[in-house]
């Protein structure tokens, strides 16, 4: 039986308020998705660098639109009963109201959850003003709220993942996004032990670290211990798979072999998958 939204939701919530961390991996397409449903993950997240890559697209701010973003959540909502959540960027608008439609949208294409994060998509100020960073999160927080189901709100502080290593900006701004409403908090680029347990340690909510932005020795044991409640993997398993192909395709180019065929997944193991 398929769940419905309020199921997914209730679901979605329970695994942030549960003892533990878990990891919400990311597709970009509907094969993706069954596939990581298959093998018992129990959530979901989209992934805009892993979606524009799959469409011949380039990954950033304005490059994929809100409908984009929002047919290819729907299509992954769609391909496995699991909650999902999504990569809503900036909420495609620099206003606290575009960040309350994007919410309102996205619960319309079937997610329970969604993050909003401060970054402007400008080169010239990457990222949002202060005060206006918080109005946003305050806006999207209302729309989650006003919704017939739990929906899971994360705010993320983008400075580490554009260049700003200020880690006192970044802990004001979390704080101030907890305060704001968001259910859960999200620092990209975080690079060292002691900065992910200074982030946990200083607020209140569950915080989520993204794994594939640099190498890390970590385990999902150990990013448990520094108080971390959920890992995502955002585009990493779409570059890992990218990666191959482009291993591959270069082998027969370049050398006219084809030892790839070696370490393929067989087409009966891949074909029974789905």
């Amino acid at each position: 039986m398929t769940r419905s939204q309020q199921d997914k939701g209730l679901a979605f919530k329970a695994l942030h308020e549960r003892p533990g961390c878990f990891v919400m991996p990311n597709p970009w397409d509907v094969g993706s998705a069954r596939l990581l449903a298959g093998l018992g993950f129990e959530a979901l997240a989209t992934t805009s660098a892993g979606f524009a890559f799959s469409i011949g697209r380039r990954d950033g701010e304005g490059k994929l639109s809100r409908e984009d973003v929002l047919e290819n959540a729907r299509a992954i909502v769609g391909a496995a009963d699991l909650p999902v959540s999504a990569d809503l960027e900036g909420g495609f608008g620099d206003t606290p109201e575009d960040a309350a439609k994007t919410i309102t949208e996205a619960a319309r294409a079937g997610l329970v959850g969604g993050s909003i994060e401060d970054a402007t998509g400008h080169k010239a100020a990457p990222i949002h003003e202060f005060g206006l960073a918080v109005e946003r999160v305050k806006a999207a927080v209302a729309a989650a709220r006003a919704l017939p189901f739990p929906f899971t709100l994360t705010a993320r502080a983008e400075n580490l993942a554009y260049g700003r290593p200020d880690m006192a900006d970044t802990i004001r701004r979390l704080q101030a996004y907890q305060d704001a409403g968001a259910d859960v908090l999200f620092a990209p680029g975080l690079k060292s032990e002691d900065d992910i347990r200074a982030i946990t340690q200083a607020v209140d909510r569950p915080v989520n670290v993204v794994i594939g932005l640099h190498a890390a020795p970590w385990t999902v044991e150990k990013l448990a211990t520094l108080g971390v409640k959920r890992i995502s993997l955002g585009s990493s398993f779409s570059r890992a798979a990218l990666g191959a192909f482009l291993r591959a395709a270069e082998e027969v180019k370049e050398r006219g072999s084809f030892s790839f065929v070696s370490d393929a997944i067989p087409y009966g193991k891949i074909n029974g998958r789905f």
